[in-house]
């Protein structure tokens, strides 16, 4: 495992330690605490393993884990299914090439032009890497400069993205958040990666306090509601598809609610 996704492993256990309290795990309160959460020898305690196993896997030191012993830590930590596959995924991450952008092929950019709906497409990184004229029209990303064309910068450091996703700016951003962590933790220390991340927290003063919650989401469809500057309030289902030929690819597509655009 390579020290970048060992320190993230440990600070993902910590996390998710201090968010339980003894009572939520059937342990008695037997002490005033000075900080929230479950001591580090509840956890092992909880799991199976040993009290000094358990602090070298939070300290990110040297050791490798067994597959038992995560699954036991899950169960211990109260982990969704999300959040296991995640912990999972970060014990058994290191050997990752350094990360290169993508591209869309041919046959994507051909279907991004022919559809009707807003549509476009993104990197591991977050990085948009194709749109179409309907998703220009509403979110504008022509006129984004060329290190803005991320949707997380975007989302996050660019003031009309603010005032496009009106009072569910903040619910959406955190969402997004919190689905990128969990790609990002696998290509943790990669430049890539860090040259973003400085850019969100140098831009966006509320990133940091969502960053260090180490929240985990999977992508998932719905809806959100826009507030276009021209065409008024919009409501759109949203869905994303992986796409066959980079699995690193993701499409992503908006439909407009019937009834709601150009709503005042």
């Amino acid at each position: 495992m390579a020290d970048h996704n060992r320190r993230e492993l440990g600070d993902f256990l910590r996390a998710r330690r201090g968010r339980l309290s003894p009572e939520s795990v059937g342990l008695p309160r037997r002490l005033r605490r000075r900080t929230p959460g479950l001591r580090r020898e509840e956890v092992a305690e909880l799991a199976g393993i040993g009290v000094d196993w358990y602090i070298r896997l939070e300290q990110g030191r040297p050791v490798t884990p067994s597959v038992a012993t995560i699954d036991a830590l899950a169960r211990a930590l109260k982990l969704t299914e999300m959040e296991h596959q995640h912990l999972r995924a970060l014990a058994g991450g290191g050997g990752r090439m350094a990360f290169q952008a993508e591209t869309a092929p041919p046959s994507l950019l051909s279907l991004l032009a022919s559809l009707t709906q807003p549509a476009y497409v993104t990197g591991r990184r977050r990085d948009l890497v194709a749109w179409n004229a309907a998703a220009n029209d509403i979110f504008g990303f022509d006129s984004l400069a060329a290190d803005e064309r991320n949707i997380l910068v975007s989302m996050l450091t660019v003031p009309r993205s603010r005032d496009l996703f009106g009072p569910g700016w903040a619910e959406e951003a955190q969402r997004m958040v919190a689905q990128f962590r969990a790609t990002h933790d696998l290509w943790a220390g990669d430049p890539a990666f860090v040259s973003l991340l400085r850019r969100l927290r140098e831009g966006c003063p509320e990133f940091e306090t969502w960053w260090e919650r180490h929240d985990i989401r999977r992508p998932t469809s719905g809806r959100k509601t826009l507030h276009h500057p021209i065409r008024g309030v919009i409501a759109f289902d949203h869905a994303s598809f992986q796409v066959n030929d980079d699995p690193g690819l993701k499409l992503v597509i908006y439909t407009p609610v019937a009834g709601t655009v150009g709503r005042p």
